[in-house]
């Protein structure tokens, strides 16, 4: 049977680590099915929407996410894992407990901060906050 595995990567070290937590599981889980999904923060200004298109910022959303998965991506492909990327825009948390739920993944897996993670000492905010909402598994590495 197949693991359906949503992975949340933002480009920081602590997401790259997930990476390679992922290519050890690997090992002991043969038939996995990988997604990355980088969350893309909505630029929500009225000013910004008045001197640049709906296509512009569409397209700057995608640039901005394939390049935060880029790292990520190139790692799982150097190793002989193939996966398939994501990008949306939204609240980082809800849309990715949201789209993990929607997809019907099996588990989600993320790093224990992010970009924004400085905040907290002990967990980042992004990832406390997918636990609390996610109604399935979120594997956290340190």
């Amino acid at each position: 049977m197949t693991m359906r595995i949503l992975m949340a990567l933002d480009g920081s070290e602590h997401a790259l680590r997930a990476i390679d937590y992922l290519l050890r599981l690997r090992a002991a889980v043969s038939d996995l099915e990988v997604h990355l999904l980088n969350v893309q923060v909505p630029l929500e200004s009225g000013h910004v929407r008045m001197f640049v298109s709906h296509d512009d910022l569409q397209e700057y959303y995608r640039e901005q996410g394939q390049a935060a998965l880029k790292e990520g991506r190139e790692r799982l492909e150097q190793a002989g894992m193939a996966c398939t990327v994501h990008v949306a825009v939204g609240h980082s948390a809800e849309t990715i407990a949201h789209f993990a739920h929607q997809r019907g993944f099996d588990t989600i897996v993320m790093g224990s901060h992010g970009h924004t993670g400085l905040g907290h000492l002990l967990l980042g905010s992004v990832t406390s906050e997918v636990i609390r909402l996610s109604d399935i598994p979120v594997t956290v590495v340190k």
